[in-house]
């Protein structure tokens, strides 16, 4: 009877497809087949696939095979080399046995037939795909690391086009004749990404926000499409726009030529959408969006049950002393727990928004009028100074300790082996004891190294950006009054950590950690 045979073709890149690599490999199939007189009467085809990447389960050509063995459909699985199954060293010398345990012979035209006769050929079988793995993650490593130098030295090495710029010839040809691109700026879309950042740093607009206004404005993506919130967020968060390139880990020098934002800028962007995420929205001080009527939507607590509370609207009708009848169109604050009975909360449903806006604006007026009133003053500095040293040396002060028990550590359980065989001055019983006293101190120490690193970076964080405080909480003193209402939720939320309000008009104002220790 003739054999009826399967061929599966597979090239990883999109490159070896252009290069007729799985012509090639059918040619070579159709030629050993005819040769061995077997009729070819399925052939698969898997082109972009990495062998490397991905698993057996996710092909489904090697899935349809699979489905086509158990119905007995064919009798020979033939492949241009063996590594066209799979590259995946724990996998694919199973994926090669699974065949063979179902009655179906798998050849090679480079490497023949692989049985399972003997224990050799089982080894033989791993050993294989382990050297086409191992030969896998050397290339992908080459890749990597010369991706990795190109982005060192400034180059754009692919990808999709950033908003804001487009590609233009380099001049610069490869080796394979082929001419790579540059990105020039597009002064329409650039004004739109300073724009982005500008709105969302300042007046505290959220990506769905931004996304409407792109839309309004007719502005596309660079597929032609509407401005999604992810539209938004990618330009947010790509340090393109620092003039930085990034790629697998590593990022280029800063090309000042690039750079359309500024650090400090793009960090408060960054911030700003963390504490807007889904796990941060409960605690953060910041506000989804500002574009609602109430002031300190964001960042105002119940005092009673610690739930983040919603500003609504309400109309009151009321008559006048001359009998004229007035609407009165407000805010109050709520609490979702009292109000909507998500939980337990002994404190009140609403509060007027008037009257709590009016407390807090007074704290915030009194704080910046302070701001006002202060010049830099150099001797802050220099005493910031000498608390990051203090801090500092306390870090390393542990640290060394650290190192030392352990090196006495080590010396006592090498001393232990020496006591059994009765070499050691020391009995087994002393070791012990000296032992666990070592791993109390060492355990002792760890315990202090986190926060005292802590303690150490957090001061010389603020020593560092001492003049970026300043300049800042001086620039929201001066803007303050005449901002507009966007603007001055966004100044509350970054100056206030948190508001929290009780019954009776309890109000509780916590600054912000950074401006506290500024003061």
């Amino acid at each position: 009877m003739v054999k009826r045979a399967n061929c599966l073709y597979r090239v990883s890149t999109k490159g070896q497809v252009d290069k007729d690599d799985i012509p090639m490999q059918r040619q070579a199939c159709r030629e050993y087949a005819e040769q061995m007189g077997w009729t070819i009467t399925h052939e698969y085809y898997e082109k972009g696939i990495s062998g490397f990447k991905v698993s057996a389960e996710k092909r489904d050509a090697i899935q349809d095979l699979k489905v086509a063995a158990e119905n007995h459909e064919f009798e020979v699985l033939l492949v241009f080399m063996f590594d066209r199954l799979g590259r995946i060293q724990n996998e694919t010398p199973f994926v090669l046995e699974w065949f063979v345990r179902h009655g179906i012979e798998v050849w090679s035209t480079k490497e023949g037939q692989q049985s399972f006769d003997s224990d050799t050929d089982y080894l033989m079988n791993y050993i294989r795909f382990w050297q086409a793995g191992g030969e896998s993650k050397k290339t992908s490593l080459r890749v990597k690391t010369k991706l990795g130098q190109m982005v060192e030295e400034g180059q754009f090495t692919g990808g999709n086009c950033p908003f804001g710029y487009k590609f233009v010839k380099s001049g610069v040809v490869t080796k394979r004749g082929r001419e790579l691109v540059k990105l020039e700026a597009v002064p329409e879309e650039i004004a739109l990404v300073k724009y982005i950042f500008h709105k969302t740093v300042y007046d505290g607009y959220g990506t769905f926000r931004l996304s409407e206004e792109m839309n309004r404005c007719g502005v596309k993506t660079h597929a032609g499409a509407k401005f999604q919130p992810n539209s938004i967020n990618r330009i947010l968060k790509n340090k393109i726009y620092l003039g930085i390139f990034e790629r697998g880990g590593k990022q280029s020098p800063v090309n000042e030529s690039m750079k359309i934002v500024s650090d400090k800028e793009f960090e408060e962007a960054q911030r700003i959408m963390a504490q807007r995420t889904n796990e941060m929205a409960r605690k953060s001080s910041i506000a989804y969006t500002t574009r609602g009527k109430a002031l300190l939507g964001g960042n105002i607590f119940c005092k009673h049950c610690g739930s983040k509370m919603y500003g609504i609207s309400y109309t009151d009708t009321y008559t006048t002393a001359k009998g004229e009848k007035r609407v009165y169109m407000g805010i109050k604050y709520c609490c979702p727990n009292r109000a909507r009975k998500r939980g337990k909360c002994d404190g009140m449903t609403q509060y007027l928004a008037d009257r709590v806006d009016e407390a807090v604006l007074f704290a915030v007026n009194q704080t910046l009028e302070k701001i006002k009133g202060s010049a830099k003053d150099e001797a802050i500095k220099s005493r910031y100074e000498n608390i990051v040293k203090e801090k500092k040396s306390v870090y390393l002060s542990l640290k060394q300790k650290t190192e030392k028990e352990q090196a006495v550590l080590s010396k006592l359980v090498s001393e232990v082996g020496k006591a059994l065989i009765g070499e050691s001055s020391f009995t087994v019983d002393v070791l012990n004891a000296s032992i666990s006293a070592a791993k109390e101190k060492l355990a002792e120490y760890e315990k202090q190294i986190p926060q005292a690193y802590k303690e150490y970076t957090d001061k010389n964080e603020i020593l560092e950006h001492l003049d970026g405080y300043y300049d800042t909480f001086k620039s929201w003193a001066d803007e303050f009054a005449t901002a507009s209402h966007e603007r001055k939720k966004m100044i509350i939320c970054k100056l206030i950590d948190r508001i929290e309000i009780g019954k009776g008009y309890d109000i509780t104002v916590k600054m912000d950690v950074n401006y506290e220790q500024f003061l």
